[in-house]
């Protein structure tokens, strides 16, 4: 006689949630298009509406979906240049400090830290190249009060291939 056996959950500080193939295959079809109704999330992936919405709303609840954006042509907001700044912080500066440098500049699109050198990454948007040298001179003087920047190193972006994968 065999036995079935439930799945096993493992026990975490912060637990995973259960994600099966269809979940996955519910996200992808999102990702293409987060506007699409439950009805056409369904259809693509063989359910019902109201088991798709379901499915939509335990994602949401299990925070796997986070929030639904818009990706906007910058260009036409006259943001021409995009660039990544490496940061370089003196050695005793906290990683909660260090993300508190760049936060208060509209300039800033999304910062990360990092550990290894540099200490973080941040992306910009800007008109050109002179709001560029002006954003990168108010990173390196720094708020008051704020951590110190002993360094940057700023690269352009001179393309971008489009991704269907979420941040």
């Amino acid at each position: 006689m065999s036995k079935v056996f439930a799945p096993v959950t493992l026990r975490s500080e912060s637990p995973q949630p259960v994600v099966d193939a269809t979940d996955r295959r519910i996200i992808e079809v999102l990702v293409e298009d987060a506007r699409r109704s439950a009805s056409e999330v369904g259809r693509r992936v063989g359910l019902s509406p109201p088991a798709a919405k379901r499915r939509i709303d335990r994602l949401e609840v299990n925070g796997l979906i986070r929030r639904y954006t818009v990706v906007l042509d910058h260009r036409l907001l006259g943001e021409q240049i995009e660039a990544f700044i490496e940061l370089r912080f003196a050695p005793a500066t906290q990683v909660a400090e260090i993300d508190t440098a760049v936060v208060h500049l509209p300039e800033v699109v999304e910062s990360f830290t990092l550990a290894g050198d540099p200490d973080a990454l941040v992306r910009v948007r800007v008109r050109d190249l002179e709001h560029l040298k002006d954003t990168v001179d108010r990173i390196r003087r720094g708020r008051r009060g704020g951590p110190k920047v002993l360094g940057t190193r700023t690269v352009i972006v001179l393309g971008r291939t489009p991704s269907t994968v979420s941040a």
